[in-house]
């Protein structure tokens, strides 16, 4: 399991853009000091069959720059999803004879701080046990953003929809997001936004589940290769930008988000049946819909503020595994 110390190891950057061409073309301006400090280093764009010119932006900007000698830039034949695009950028790699050492995956709406990759990538040379690290995700003040999260289960999925506080203490070490830590520790899983994964993990597990559209295939990821043995550390010294969701408007947390697509729905069910079956699945669906009635119930009686997506509890229903079993 123990991966061999390099001393100058290589690092291949995965960007997978979707129609936010200005976003990526910010995200390797902000690579490009990087690449000094780490020299090893390359970047592959891959565009997720946009439909628009971001592949003309993006690819004319390469050229301005003359970033040829370390980023490439690959037009996907169609739009795969998030683990699909991925998976374009890192299969090449793994197949060729320079096998990159690490992959870090990184959103397009991420603005990377000074020596954030660095302190990944040494942290990953320090730990050669570790499989899979992430950085701490940030707001472009400095807010730090939940980062490192506890694997999804019935009790999380009831915590995260009945929002009650004395649950939530009572279920304190189920629920997804724990209190931001300032201190690198081990965890279950790392916002795929900027987690850097040991290419022996790939080995073990395979590439990314591009049955997962998007949403949910970081998770699973990061849940194979802890079976596998290999641990998962947050390395808040790493510090990433991100612009949160960008692409698809689902994770917005400065407006009310807008209605969940069905691939939110279908990626969460794959999740739970795949990992722990289908009676597990049917529990966590109830689990949370008992939580989230009785949490719009609470929210009319106090007059709370609506923050959720619109039509959240129907939909939720209609894309549960209890609707699709009984129809």
């Amino acid at each position: 399991m123990l991966s061999e110390v390099k001393q100058n190891p290589y690092l291949l950057v995965v960007i997978v853009n979707y129609r936010t061409p200005k976003l990526t073309i910010d995200c390797l301006h902000s690579l490009v000091e990087e690449i000094k400090i780490l020299p090893n280093t390359k970047v592959v764009v891959v565009d997720n069959y946009s439909g628009d010119n971001s592949a003309e932006q993006i690819r004319a900007e390469i050229n301005t720059q003359q970033w040829q000698d370390w980023v490439s830039f690959i037009a996907a034949e169609r739009n795969g999803g998030y683990a699909y695009g991925n998976n374009l950028g890192i299969r090449p790699a793994l197949e060729s004879d320079n096998k990159p050492d690490y992959v870090l995956l990184l959103n397009p709406d991420t603005v990377v701080r000074p020596k954030a990759l660095k302190v990944l990538v040494d942290f990953m040379e320090a730990h050669p046990q570790v499989g899979i690290a992430g950085s701490r995700l940030e707001d472009p003040d400095g807010t730090p953003q939940h980062s490192a999260f506890r694997f999804h289960s019935i009790w999380s999925e009831l915590d995260c929809a009945l929002r009650f506080g004395p649950i939530s203490k009572l279920l304190q070490s189920k629920i997804i997001a724990p209190p931001v830590s300032d201190v690198t520790c081990q965890t279950d899983w790392v916002a795929g936004a900027s987690m850097i994964i040991r290419r022996e993990v790939f080995d073990s597990v395979s590439l990314l589940d591009e049955e997962y559209f998007m949403y949910y295939e970081e998770v699973d990821f990061c849940l194979q290769a802890n079976r596998a043995g290999w641990s998962c550390w947050y390395v808040p010294e790493s510090r990433v930008v991100h612009l949160v969701g960008q692409s698809s408007g689902v994770t917005v947390t400065k407006v009310r988000p807008k209605r969940r697509p069905k691939y939110w729905f279908d990626s969460r069910k794959r999740f739970f049946i795949k990992n722990y079956g289908f009676i597990y699945a049917v529990l966590a669906d109830l689990f949370w819909m008992t939580g989230f009635s009785l949490w719009t119930i609470r929210r009319s009686i106090q007059n709370k503020i609506d923050n959720d997506p619109p039509y959240l509890l129907q939909d939720f229903f209609s894309n549960s595994v209890i609707f699709k079993f009984t129809n």
